[in-house]
């Protein structure tokens, strides 16, 4: 009954991790087959989320097969990379938290490559327009920022139909607005008298530092909450390979055991 038992749990951290770790493979591989590969790490934060992406899809194929085919060395990668992640993410929460000044400005220039990147990517395009409709903001620290972007740069030999405008997203939602316009952020970088009538002008990078600081809660659960499964798949890891080697060690001992010799 007792070796039943054994079996049972053993079965059960097994597969429990090998869907965790399936669930993440899933949507993580998913996610990283939206984002097209283009330019550099340091330019595209396109390519960054698809670099992150393709590292996760690594490390939950480790886990997913190293739980499934009982493969101590997958196993053993699996719970090493895990750990280093969380050593990881500890110390960036840390230096993140004493050079906060550090951060904002790294997290500034890449809010403003990602605006002079905007239409050469399709979903990096909707990622900003998602926050500036969701935050009520434009461009990163105003709405003239928009002026670095191509399309919308506002001087004299620029052809675009777009030039001086900012993208829609940036607009005032007006109450009794049945039709959008999506050409209301047409010439607005011109209009210096009552832009703010039209668009938004504040930037997102405030507004979303805002937001953090009024959703600490939701903010700190959320990461909590990560780092707590992170933790539980290592521990998962850990047992289930504790298990394989004692199976292997018992294997071993078996096999060094000398046979009893029939008497003739």
């Amino acid at each position: 009954w007792k070796k039943t038992s054994v079996m049972r749990t053993y079965k059960g951290i097994k597969y429990t991790l090998f869907f965790c770790c399936y669930i993440f493979w899933v949507s993580v591989f998913t996610e990283s087959m939206k984002y097209d590969v283009v330019d550099t790490l340091t330019t595209d934060p396109a390519l960054l989320l698809l670099t992150v992406g393709s590292l996760m899809f690594i490390i939950t194929f480790l886990g997913c097969f190293g739980a499934l085919r009982d493969a101590s060395i997958l196993l053993k990668m699996f719970l090493g990379i895990l750990l280093v992640i969380l050593l990881l993410q500890i110390a960036a929460a840390v230096l993140g938290f004493l050079f906060s000044d550090m951060v904002l400005h790294r997290t500034e220039q890449l809010m403003k490559k990602a605006i002079v990147l905007y239409r050469e990517d399709l979903d990096l395009e909707n990622v900003i327009d998602f926050v500036q409709k969701k935050f009520l903001c434009c461009g990163v620290d105003d709405y003239t920022d928009w002026s670095q972007n191509v399309y919308f740069n506002c001087s004299e030999k620029n052809p675009s139909l777009e030039a001086c405008g900012v993208p829609f997203s940036c607009c005032v939602r007006q109450p009794n607005e049945t039709v959008f316009n999506s050409m209301c952020g047409y010439e607005t970088q011109r209009d210096e008298s009552s832009p703010s009538e039209r668009i938004y002008t504040k930037g997102c990078l405030e507004k979303i530092v805002l937001w953090g600081k009024q959703n600490l809660l939701l903010v700190g659960g959320m990461s909590v909450s990560l780092l707590c499964l992170e933790i539980c798949m290592i521990a998962l890891a850990a047992v289930q390979l504790g298990q394989i080697q004692k199976v292997q060690l018992k294997k071993k001992k078996a096999s060094g055991r000398p046979q009893n010799s029939t008497p003739y």
